[in-house]
């Protein structure tokens, strides 16, 4: 399945590039790698993810590892990525969305 990314998922991975970049520059990479397994096992099983507990049609990736989540949502032919979450900050509001 084609997977797209919204404009703020792909604001969250600049935010995240540039945090871990000043923060922990050696793990970029790692991260990197792992968000691309993940994304790649959405792309192939879209469905075997969690759905969110508030909103609908929406679904959770977390990262492993790492304490990212990735919500996203399965539109059509394509998954969209619609969300990048650091789980140490505020809950996202996905009502918003």
């Amino acid at each position: 399945m084609k997977v797209v990314y919204t404009d703020a998922a792909l604001r969250d991975l600049d935010d995240i590039t540039i945090w871990l970049t000043a923060h922990y520059p050696g793990l970029g990479a790692a991260v990197e790698r792992r968000l691309r397994i993940v994304v790649a096992h959405i792309a192939r099983w879209p469905d075997s993810m969690r759905p969110s507990a508030h909103r609908s049609g929406v679904r959770v990736a977390l990262l492993g590892r790492f304490p990212y989540k990735i919500f996203y949502r399965v539109s059509g032919e394509a998954v969209e990525i619609l969300h990048i979450h650091h789980a140490a900050r505020e809950p996202w509001d996905e009502e918003r969305q």
